[in-house]
């Protein structure tokens, strides 16, 4: 059976191109990059290559990126360094509709006596710059906003809201995982202060990810030990990975006009078949401003795991939510601070795609879900008075 995987929110493939670069390092190039010989200092050459790839896909220069193990090291340090170098201030904010790296960190934080304020968010999905000014003070270390949200992929509204804070003298982090290689990110023109990369989010391999930090902005490292990156974040480099990471922003930079236009229409395709074939279906989020391959359909008075194990059925791939929190039983946190109805909240699906995904796909998808929703309507007492005659009308 073919795998068609609409999952990529979650994770992604590994570009066949990454891998090519990354082989090298994997075998016969395992010098250390911080050696003083030859045989590592060949490979400290491409860990700063790496860095200038990763640079100019968000118009940074590459002094301003250090490397991680991942988004979530990303994001924690960020905020950690933000309360280290200005102790004096213990107010955090934050939005409802954040990843638990962020979330939960804010928890963890909220324990040692900082206070976090969590930004509503509207029926679509978006902030209120507004709020967001009166929330702020002379106390407030540190804004987090995501760039886009892993769930919805509903765009928030950085460039609004970032030189507002900077203005203020607030530093702002933006969580970028969901954002970075599927739509423009430019540093420089939007006064952020740190940005979260993730390796696997955009064709690179998982166990890596990037921070930027703006060059004059206070920092602490999270990791301490060693000399590396600068001394910013110890331990050696994960050599392999790095180089991968750089070849897949590389890859991303030199293919994001044509693959906004590309996923945009799969998507849409998608999204419109499954709205016109499957009754009592909701898009969730704001359509107008949302990433390129992401799309977040609510089939109510069902439940959305049991729509993932049908789907699988047929080796087909989406998610119910978050990947990092699909584990829990709990409905959808952005969902529910959307105020998404009970209904509709617990059978939502969310499509992810990527530059591998084809129309053929498509049309798998579309053909084998409105039997999928009929069914399991059929087999919920909330769904059987929902049925719907085959010429589309709701038999209510």
């Amino acid at each position: 059976m073919t795998t068609i995987y609409l999952d990529n929110n979650a994770t992604t493939r590994t570009a066949p191109e990454v891998v090519e670069a990354m082989t090298p390092y994997l075998t016969e190039l395992y010098g250390n990059p911080s050696s003083m010989h030859t045989f590592g200092g060949q490979v400290r050459k491409k860990i700063e290559d790496a860095l200038e790839q990763i640079a100019a896909l968000i118009n940074a220069e590459p002094e301003e990126i250090l490397f991680t193990s991942c988004g979530t090291e990303s994001d924690n340090t960020a905020l950690m360094s933000a309360v280290e170098t200005f102790p004096q201030k213990k107010h955090l904010i934050t939005t409802r509709v954040e990843h638990p790296a962020v979330l939960n960190f804010c928890h963890y934080l909220g324990r040692k006596g900082f206070r976090t304020t969590y930004l509503p968010v509207n029926a679509l999905g978006q902030i209120d710059p507004v709020v967001l000014d009166n929330e702020a003070d002379a106390d407030t270390v540190i804004v987090s906003i995501m760039s886009a949200n892993n769930e919805t992929g509903v765009i928030f509204p950085v460039g609004t809201v970032a030189p507002r804070l900077h203005e203020r003298g607030i530093l702002f982090h933006t969580d970028a995982v969901q954002a970075a290689g599927k739509i423009p990110l430019d540093v420089r023109k939007i006064p952020i202060d740190m940005l979260s990369i993730s390796g696997h989010k955009l064709h690179a391999p998982k166990g890596v990810g990037a921070l930027y930090v703006r060059k004059g902005t206070r920092f602490h490292p999270y990791m301490i030990g060693g000399h590396q990156e600068h001394s910013r974040r110890a331990g050696t480099e994960n050599v392999a990975s790095i180089i991968g990471l750089g070849k897949a922003a590389e890859l991303a930079r030199a293919n994001l006009t044509e693959e906004i236009a590309y996923l945009g229409r799969l998507r849409d395709r998608l999204e419109q078949g499954l709205l016109s074939s499957c009754p009592h279906a909701r898009v969730n989020g704001d359509t107008a401003n949302r990433l390129p391959n992401t799309t977040n359909i609510s089939f109510e008075y069902i439940e959305g795991e049991a729509i993932l194990l049908r789907l699988n059925e047929y080796g087909i791939c989406a998610s119910s939510g978050s990947a990092c929190t699909s584990g829990s039983l709990e409905p959808s946190h952005v969902l529910r601070a959307m105020g998404v109805p009970y209904t509709a909240v617990h059978g939502s699906i969310r499509f992810s795609l990527s530059r591998y995904n084809s129309d053929r796909d498509i049309d798998t998808v579309l053909e084998v879900m409105p039997s999928i929703i009929r069914d399991l309507r059929e087999l919920s007492p909330f769904g059987r008075d929902k049925r719907v005659s085959s010429g589309g009308q709701t038999n209510e």
